[in-house]
């Protein structure tokens, strides 16, 4: 929801002075949604969940609910509930002849594709092969053991926090130029399936997140051409279920053994 707003506002300013160049439009709305996106984690970070670091794990789920009511309201009462628009940035669409039919993707979609993988291949460099990924795996391991071999893990938590507000701001950018409207409910039904996704691939595992989110869209996408397109949600939410009841490790998660 945010990002959406952010895109919006900045596709506004850069047509106001004169930018039409994809790419600098791209760049700017980008770079724009990223840095403000990126405080405003760092700032939720310190005000809603820094303080309940060290609460019942129930805490910062209420902590994160409520934040997410304040912001939705917050755009409802100062944007107005009704949808709005971005146009749309890049025309044209590739198309291949099969059979007596045809395959169509537009531009648009092939971009946000290729997005997807760089930004999830930019995040998987990151979290595996540098120091600051190697910081956040300790922590997230071990929080204690990572404190005492030096690791300020305050500091690797709040950097967590705007590295995933940064992902956030990516996803928010392809999701509106993919549907080209938004409103300040947006983001809730997306989030809920990207948390699908995460479950399916396997929490803890980003190989595992890109793939569940593969596999959730190519199910949706046939579920509404074969079934009916009005119950798509149904069918995700039911994956969901299906998949906490029989594998709640996911596809490439592993299963927790606690030690005695």
């Amino acid at each position: 929801m945010i990002s959406a707003y952010l895109a919006a506002i900045s596709l506004a300013l850069l047509a106001y002075f004169g930018v039409e160049s994809f790419p600098l439009l791209m760049l700017g709305t980008l770079l724009f949604t990223v840095v403000v996106t990126g405080v405003y984690g760092f700032t939720i970070e310190r005000i809603a969940y820094k303080p309940l670091r060290n609460s019942t794990r129930l805490a910062p789920l209420i902590s994160a609910i409520g934040i997410s009511l304040i912001l939705q309201n917050y755009a409802q009462i100062s944007q107005g509930a009704r949808q709005q628009g971005v146009p749309t940035l890049l025309e044209g669409a590739w198309r291949v002849e099969v059979g007596s039919g045809f395959v169509q993707l537009t531009y648009t979609k092939i971009f946000i594709l290729v997005a997807a993988f760089v930004g999830m291949g930019l995040l998987t460099y990151v979290i595996k092969y540098t120091k600051l990924g190697r910081m956040c795996r300790a922590t997230q391991q071990d929080r204690k053991m990572a404190s005492i071999l030096g690791i300020n893990t305050d500091r690797v938590i709040s950097y967590v926090f705007v590295i995933g507000a940064v992902m956030a701001a990516l996803a928010g950018v392809l999701i509106t130029m993919n549907y080209g409207t938004f409103d300040f409910y947006a983001g809730f039904i997306i989030g809920i399936k990207a948390f699908t996704a995460a479950v399916l691939g396997g929490i803890g595992s980003l190989p595992g997140a890109m793939l569940g989110g593969i596999i959730l869209g190519i199910s949706e996408s046939l579920f509404s051409g074969l079934i009916n397109s009005d119950y798509k949600d149904v069918f995700s939410f039911s994956l969901l279920v299906m998949i906490l009841i029989f594998r709640p490790q996911g596809l490439l998660g592993r299963p927790l053994v606690a030690k005695v």
